[in-house]
């Protein structure tokens, strides 16, 4: 296995075009028609290896583009093979950890299937299988699954895998923090020895290198970044407060002019906020494993359409997440893990847009939150607050209510003053701060 950092032409933006890099006429026309005309790093780097049909292991952070770097080379593939679906045997096959996720893949998945006149679906629980089952008779170039559901319908006989020309694995490392890699393992089993394999990932812990070994032939490694690199577009903040103030800052936090999507540690805890902000004038939704299929879908298209413009979640939605215009990530209650922080933090900043993200600290946790951001690389602008403090008027805005509507565009965008010296390093470095961003992918 090696690992490789590619070098392309480059387009004027800076960044290689898709045409320069192999990809089909009609996936660049439909690329275009996005407004997605350059390559990300992670789509720049492993291209020219899986256009060629090589199996390709890549890694880049959270919002880095993979979707994209996969996409195009399994529906070149297919388009490119000359094979007919058939009834129950989709010819390629795109594993995900989480139902958010599949529809996130699918969104971006389909314009360029559409182009090359191919089917794809999606296979997730939580809903009716009818309508899968349906599809999967029809035939179906692209599976787009969840593990457990895609086994229950091969259990029940309504899918084969026998056919599929490319599989794909992607967040592996979020599908083994979950568990499924047991029934990962069960289907690629299933699939011909001869098939591509693509592997993205955030990390190469947690079992993928036994992926790699046992189901890719001699991959190539693409790194475009480390496991704990972050956006030099966001900022990072740590709030210090009284516990009993802690309530009141979060609502001053998320009630400013921008979208906000607030991580807590359980589900009762998002339910509960997201029902105290919508009382208090501010339309917020919650999402969280206790949801169902169509409530959870609700809940982000009411996020995303800009109805609700506050999402409190629990880490469900710290991958597979992309709303565009999210201003602000608010860590209501800090991670256990630096991994889940980089994750949660990744929702903002996206497409090259600016974010910022608060983590919420009480004074018992300070010690945890500076070892967490240390384990993460970060380093945060720390200061004490009270909920009258200038800083949190300073970070997110005056509140929606009280902006010149002259100012604000007609689309919804898709105390104490402690700390002075952690807070003034914080503003130097703010200022100083590299401006390199990133397209969509």
């Amino acid at each position: 296995m090696t690992l490789q950092h590619s070098t392309m032409p480059i387009s004027e933006s800076g960044s290689p075009g898709f045409a320069d890099l192999g990809v089909r006429d009609e996936i660049v026309s439909a690329l275009t028609a996005q407004g997605i005309e350059s390559a990300f790093p992670i789509q720049a780097a492993t291209l020219p290896d899986s256009l060629a049909g090589r199996d390709v292991l890549g890694r880049g952070r959270t919002g880095s583009g993979k979707t994209i770097a996969f996409a195009i080379p399994t529906l070149s593939t297919l388009a490119g093979s000359g094979r007919r679906r058939r009834p129950g045997t989709p010819r390629a096959l795109v594993l995900v950890p989480t139902r958010e996720l599949a529809a996130q893949v699918a969104a971006a998945v389909v314009p360029l299937a559409t182009s090359l006149g191919l089917r794809s679906m999606t296979v997730y629980g939580g809903v009716s299988q009818g309508p899968q089952v349906s599809k999967l008779k029809a035939g179906v170039d692209v599976c787009i699954a969840t593990p457990g559901r895609l086994e229950d319908l091969i259990g029940q006989g309504h899918c084969r895998l026998s056919e599929v020309e490319v599989t794909v694995l992607d967040e592996a490392d979020h599908m083994a923090d979950l568990g499924f890699l047991p029934a990962v393992k069960r289907l690629l089993d299933q699939t011909p020895r001869s098939a591509q394999r693509l592997l993205f990932s955030a990390t190469l812990d947690n079992g993928i290198q036994t992926l790699v070994k046992r189901y890719l032939t001699n991959p190539v490694t693409h790194s475009v970044d480390s496991e704990t690199s972050h956006v030099p577009e966001m900022e990072h903040h740590a709030f210090v407060v009284d516990r009993n103030h802690k309530s009141e800052v979060v609502r001053k936090l998320v009630a400013g002019r921008g979208r906000t999507l607030a991580f807590t540690r359980t589900k009762h805890g998002a339910r509960a906020l997201a029902r105290k902000l919508t009382a208090a004038g501010i339309p917020a939704v919650d999402l969280h494993g206790n949801l169902s299929q169509g409530a959870r879908q609700r809940n982000l298209e009411a996020f995303g359409s800009g109805t609700a413009r506050v999402l409190v979640a629990t880490d469900i939605a710290a991958r597979g997440i992309h709303v565009d215009d999210v201003s602000l990530v608010v860590h209501v209650d800090p991670p256990s893990e630096h991994k889940a922080y980089l994750h949660r933090s990744g929702r903002t900043a996206r497409a090259g847009a600016k974010g910022r993200v608060v983590t919420v600290v009480t004074h018992d946790q300070r010690r945890d939150v500076r070892q967490l951001m240390r384990r993460a690389s970060i380093d945060p602008v720390v200061v004490s607050v009270v909920p009258d403090s200038a800083d949190i008027v300073e970070l997110t805005g005056p509140p929606a209510d009280q902006v010149d509507p002259a100012t604000v565009a007609v689309r919804v965008p898709s105390g104490s003053n402690g700390g002075g010296r952690n807070r003034n390093r914080g503003n130097r470095r703010r200022r100083s701060s590299q401006r390199s961003g990133s397209r969509r992918g």
